[in-house]
């Protein structure tokens, strides 16, 4: 189902980075279609998080539990909700000289056919938006 992998160097330092990334509860602040996060349980070492995300129409509700191998990898897993699956995650390469390379990655299916019709006719574009909004949310953060 939709798939999309994307590289990109930052002039920001990995934990930066790490840390804009594991802050899930942030989220609706600055991502397209990410309407709510609540927060049910966080530890050093993983967030469990249920999420509202709207795309016209539709808004869905999901449950995600968020890995911290903190500074090197983010990994989101699925727990429940409207996909049949969801797998993503994020690692962070230093490239010497304040850059780090981010390695995005997801992978999806919603059960439902018509919003899985909808959301792919749109997805890569969407995901470009989406990694946009993490990279204008680190320039507003870390200038």
């Amino acid at each position: 189902m939709p798939t999309h992998a994307e590289k990109r160097v930052l002039p920001y330092s990995k934990e930066q980075l790490f840390n804009l990334v594991a802050q899930v509860d942030k989220y609706p602040e600055f991502l397209p279609w990410c309407l709510g996060c609540r927060v049910k349980s966080r530890t050093d070492e993983e967030v469990v998080a249920d999420m509202i995300i709207g795309f016209k129409v539709f808004r869905e509700g999901f449950t995600s539990r968020v890995h911290l191998n903190k500074p090197d990898r983010v990994d989101v897993k699925y727990e429940n909700g409207p996909f049949k699956y969801l797998d993503n995650h994020w690692t962070f390469n230093d490239m010497g000289d304040g850059k780090t390379e981010i390695d995005f990655y997801v992978d999806f299916e919603f059960r439902s056919r018509i919003l899985q019709a909808a959301i792919g006719a749109v997805f890569n574009e969407a995901v470009r938006r989406m990694i946009s909004a993490f990279e204008q949310r680190a320039h507003d953060l870390y200038g």
